[in-house]
């Protein structure tokens, strides 16, 4: 693959991770509430689950779940549910900052919740599945191989952006822990952000 194409992968790679959106604000209300430590387990956990759907795309699974409206569905639902799930968490957390950080300490909770958000969200396979080709040359070999190989790129690309989102959200919710009140509104707007996520998913078509 030569250098064109990848820095071409890359700099829209870059501009699709830091846009807005159902990963970014979850790494970014972790990092807030619970620290940088709690948004970099996230943003592990996230790109963990990127790993599959780069495997389905290089693969063909997500061809066959873009033609199975059913199977499209049911993960779809499934993750609206689990979305669903994480809002009602973050609406029920104490905003007394004592006892928020004990919790900012559970990494591996955090790391799985990533996982399970993106996995169970068909857009993001169907995404890679119509991103990922657009960067791929019959000329430079197997097509599978290579479609691993951008999408190990995205996901290395998207950790690092994550670990620099985690780091300065951290920052300002460290200012935050010591205002009980404060805490609250931060777990409200946490829980409507999941919520309004959950309800998107739910609604959007393929």
């Amino acid at each position: 693959m030569d250098i064109t194409t990848i820095g071409y992968f890359l700099f829209a790679s870059v501009l699709l991770t830091i846009t807005p959106g159902p990963d970014f604000m979850f790494v970014f209300a972790q990092s807030v509430s619970q620290g940088k430590k709690a948004g970099i387990a996230t943003g592990l956990g996230l790109c963990t689950g990127l790993i599959a759907h780069t495997l389905a795309a290089a693969v063909g699974i997500s061809a066959i779940l873009y033609q199975s409206s059913l199977a499209f569905t049911i993960i779809k639902v499934a993750g609206a549910i689990y979305l669903l799930y994480l809002a009602i968490q973050a609406f029920r957390e104490n905003s007394e900052p004592e006892q928020q950080k004990v919790k900012k300490y559970s990494m591996i909770s955090l790391y799985r919740k990533g996982i399970l958000m993106n996995i169970l969200n068909p857009k993001v396979s169907i995404f890679f599945l119509a991103f990922l080709p657009q960067f791929v040359k019959v000329s430079n070999g197997t097509i599978p191989f290579q479609m691993i190989i951008l999408g190990l790129l995205f996901i290395v690309q998207a950790l690092l952006i994550f670990i620099l989102l985690s780091i300065s959200a951290g920052k300002v919710g460290e200012k935050l822990w010591s205002n009980a009140t404060v805490l609250r509104w931060i777990n409200r707007l946490k829980g409507t952000v999941f919520a309004f996520f959950s309800l998107r998913l739910l609604l959007d078509q393929k």
